[in-house]
């Protein structure tokens, strides 16, 4: 089986760390924890405990062992792990990276829930649409026809796309379907280009610097604290953080910290963009010599702040997408009634 293709769920990803942590910390040797985690267990969890085995046995050290599986641990997991295990650190490490991963599974889930209702709506309007186009719109067409009447644009534009879908599924369907795979492969390819334009739009571009400040300060309080140095921390830090803007700032820091400055002042060379509370309370960390702590207080905070700008947006998106859906389905209704009311009208003038 191909490892690299090998994934756990994030709850899989933290019970196999949080059971070896529990387990390493009683004094149990490493191939004894990961045979008692092998009886019962399935899927995922069971093919990365099987790979662990077999490379301890093989005297294989557990970092290695790890890096087999790039969708289920990152290379600063992966780092972590190696430097524990250099300063004989491991199980204290894999209950820090176990309470890391719940709290970064808890912040994705927070961004996920806060795109969850603009997308359930967009789902249940082109269902509305759909519903529409397929039964409602033919019944009211024929009725239309037998009688007669000149229909506004609107309607006529609503029949024609009715007769479109209804007589020719197969065919629309399928050059949906053409249109759906043909942008999905130019988003893989252009992804870059097309994740730029998004994370330019006003309000997501200040959402998108929180999060990655957010995982740029966990992640390097996390490979701090597991001893790495702090340039080879920056390096992979870069890997975590999704915003262009975001990867360049840590890349002057680590040039910066390379050339013997401190993090604060690359920091401060994007001042605008950097808030300066996260700049002060690195300059108070490095000051006193507790900057994995500070980093980790950063974090938490940008956390918070994450939080309350995802309800903020939640709260201006909903209103937008329910008028957005009103109009364009009274517009719908509008094209249906309109043609009936011109009707009833003539039939009043004639009697």
């Amino acid at each position: 089986m191909d490892l690299s293709k090998v994934n756990l769920t994030p709850s899989e990803k933290i019970s196999l760390i949080g059971n070896m942590a529990t387990m390493l910390t009683s004094g149990i040797p490493i191939l004894e924890v990961v045979e008692s985690l092998l009886d019962g267990a399935k899927g995922g969890p069971k093919e990365v405990l099987t790979a662990l085995r077999d490379d301890v046995s093989q005297g294989k050290q557990i970092h290695a062992s790890f890096a087999r599986f790039p969708k289920v641990f990152d290379s600063v997991t992966v780092n972590v792990i190696k430097a524990s295990e250099k300063a004989g650190t491991l199980d204290t490490t894999l209950k820090d990276l176990r309470d890391t991963i719940r709290k970064q599974n808890e912040f994705n889930d927070k961004v996920k829930s806060a795109f969850l209702y603009p997308a359930f709506i967009g789902v249940t309007f082109v269902g509305i649409l759909l519903l529409n186009l397929f039964f409602v719109i033919p019944k009211v067409a024929t009725v239309f026809n037998n009688l007669k009447i000149p229909l506004p644009l609107p309607t006529k534009i609503l029949i024609f796309l009715s007769d479109l879908v209804t007589k020719n599924t197969v065919l629309v369907a399928l050059i949906a379907s053409i249109l759906i795979i043909g942008l999905v492969l130019l988003f893989k390819a252009k992804r870059s280009y097309f994740l730029g334009i998004f994370f330019g739009l006003p309000i997501i571009s200040n959402l998108i610097k929180l999060i990655d400040l957010t995982r740029f300060s966990r992640s390097l309080y996390l490979l701090l604290y597991s001893g790495l140095p702090i340039t080879a921390a920056l390096e992979l830090t870069v890997e975590v953080v999704v915003s262009k803007k975001t990867a360049k700032v840590i890349e002057t820091c680590k040039e910066m910290v390379t050339s013997g400055k401190q993090l604060s002042e690359g920091l401060k060379t994007s001042k605008g963009y950097v808030p300066s509370i996260m700049i002060k309370l690195i300059e108070a960390g490095e000051k006193t010599g507790t900057l994995d702590k500070s980093l980790l207080d950063i974090s938490e905070y940008f956390d918070y702040e994450v939080t309350n700008s995802l309800k903020s947006l939640t709260a201006l998106i909903e209103p937008i997408m329910l008028v957005i859906v009103g109009i364009v389905v009274g517009g719908l209704m509008l094209s249906i009634v309109a043609p009936i009311y011109g009707l009833i009208s003539q039939i009043g003038t004639l009697n």
